[in-house]
């Protein structure tokens, strides 16, 4: 028999991971969270939690933490749009989706970012289709030629109808969520279907430091009731909105995370949640909140460490760049928060093509960083040691020839030993023209996948249905689909 002996990171041990979550425990009880929302307010006081209701705020036992944790599924099952194939979120399993909510895309051309539009939309979702290494897709551009208050529905409209993976998603309006689960019924075919087999992940982001707002609680209520998985997403910023130390954050984060855990299975025990989130180092000389930075991916690997030492499904913002181009910073930031995403084991690992602190999406850097999704992922499957790979056999039958490239070793081996890029990464010999780029190749590899991919389309009554919806919603508007 073989064996891999897998690589992992962690950054805490044991005794310091219980310590984090003996201080969030201690903030939550004694300092307690400001909550906005009158539905988990009373959730929250039905289930013997102290409220000050002069102060929205309330103060939650570590009794009450640890019977919501106790009730979390370990298991997260994520559905394609076919309902086919199943990603299991547990454990260290790792995959990668691109970025959500960014206000702008990368034109390649100008190399500038600028507002994006419908199409922009479109062309996303049908490249992260093509892209072997992209598991999921997200509603990743906010297309700033429709109504804004209707930005969230459309976004999922168009990810439906132009990819067939699962979908992280979320609501910028409280309104929205049952405009999205309708659309999410549509495709899977019955609000049952979808609780079996979940299409989509919504975000919800608790307000650093310690605060849930209206908007957030309802959509993790929601969430919950509808059997739709909940991404919980604390933000902490080290010096800026929690502690400087990176200790310090991680308590903050963990007991955001905590009070939101405790809300959704108030609402709903047993509904699926995952321990996530988005925090960022402050760096004091710009201003800036940067992904890139090497402590905000220390922070990410340490609450999924803590995540993990509680049973729960993972997700962190990594793979991403605050880069402004497509260039050596954004190789180098996006590359190191891939590998140590994986190392790490985060399960749902956001950000890949995302530029500018999250601010900017780009379907060439969305395009070089499947590859670096498909080194991380190879990185972790470790070197596989058993008689046949070490070659004892071989050695006699190369050796007469002194070559190996014809060896019937070889050909069974080497597609399953190495990952081999796509024509976005040079590993060729050839001269090289002055100028060319990663970025100049990604663009003419994303103009070819663009032309010549088409995703399956959604059966005619799914679509239908889809339409619908989206016809009812643009005429409470006053406007027609123009597409």
């Amino acid at each position: 028999m073989g064996a891999r002996r897998v690589p992992f990171v962690e950054f805490l041990f044991e005794e310091d991971v219980a310590r984090i979550q003996g201080e969030a425990k201690y903030l939550l009880s004694s300092i307690g969270v400001f909550v906005e929302n009158a539905d988990a307010l009373k959730l929250l006081e039905e289930a013997g939690a102290r409220l000050d209701r002069n102060l929205s705020r309330v103060y939650i036992s570590e009794e009450l933490v640890e019977s919501s944790l106790a009730g979390c599924p370990r298991i997260i099952p994520v559905f394609d749009r076919e309902g086919d194939s199943s990603i299991e979120l547990t454990g260290n399993n790792t995959y990668f989706v691109p970025g959500s909510a960014a206000l702008k895309i990368y034109d390649s051309e100008s190399r500038t970012g600028r507002t994006p539009v419908m199409g922009d939309l479109v062309k996303l979702g049908r490249l992260t289709d093509y892209l072997p290494n992209i598991a999921f897709q997200s509603t990743a551009i906010v297309p700033g030629d429709v109504p804004e208050a209707m930005g969230d529905r459309i976004r999922l409209y168009v990810a439906l109808l132009n990819c067939r993976k699962p979908v992280v998603t979320g609501t910028f309006v409280k309104e929205s969520f049952a405009v999205m689960k309708d659309m999410l019924v549509a495709v899977r075919g019955s609000e049952e279907a979808l609780r079996e087999k979940p299409l989509a992940i919504f975000d919800c982001c608790p307000s650093p430091p310690l605060k849930w707002s209206d908007l957030t609680c309802q959509s993790l209520i929601d969430c919950a009731r509808s059997g739709i998985p909940a991404e919980l997403v604390s933000m902490p910023l080290s010096g800026a909105t929690s502690p400087v130390t990176l200790a310090g954050s991680l308590v903050q984060h963990t007991a955001e995370t905590l009070s939101g855990i405790v809300i959704h299975q108030l609402a709903s025990p047993g509904s699926p949640v995952i321990y996530g989130g988005s925090p960022a180092f402050f760096d004091m000389r710009h201003g800036t909140t940067p992904m890139g930075a090497i402590e905000t991916m220390m922070i990410d690997c340490a609450y999924a460490q803590i995540a993990k030492s509680l049973g729960l499904p993972t997700h962190a913002y990594m793979g991403l760049s605050d880069s402004g181009a497509v260039d050596y910073q954004g190789g180098l930031e996006s590359g190191l928060g891939a590998v140590l995403a994986a190392l790490a084991g985060v399960n749902v690992v956001s950000g890949v093509g995302m530029m500018e602190f999250e601010n900017c999406q780009s379907l060439e850097k969305l395009y070089v960083d499947n590859d670096i999704c498909g080194m991380a992922q190879r990185l972790r499957e470790s070197v596989y040691v058993d008689e046949e790979t070490l070659g004892r056999d071989v050695f006699r039958e190369a050796t007469l020839d002194s070559s190996f490239l014809n060896t019937k070793h070889t050909l069974k081996w080497f597609k399953k030993e190495g990952y081999f890029p796509s024509a976005a990464i040079d590993r060729s010999s050839e001269p090289k023209a002055p100028g060319t780029s990663a970025l100049e190749r990604a663009k003419e590899e994303v103009r070819r996948v663009l032309e010549t991919h088409e995703p399956p389309q959604l059966p005619d009554a799914a679509r239908a249905s889809l339409d619908e919806i989206v016809d009812r919603d643009l005429a409470s508007f006053g406007k027609k689909r123009w597409w």
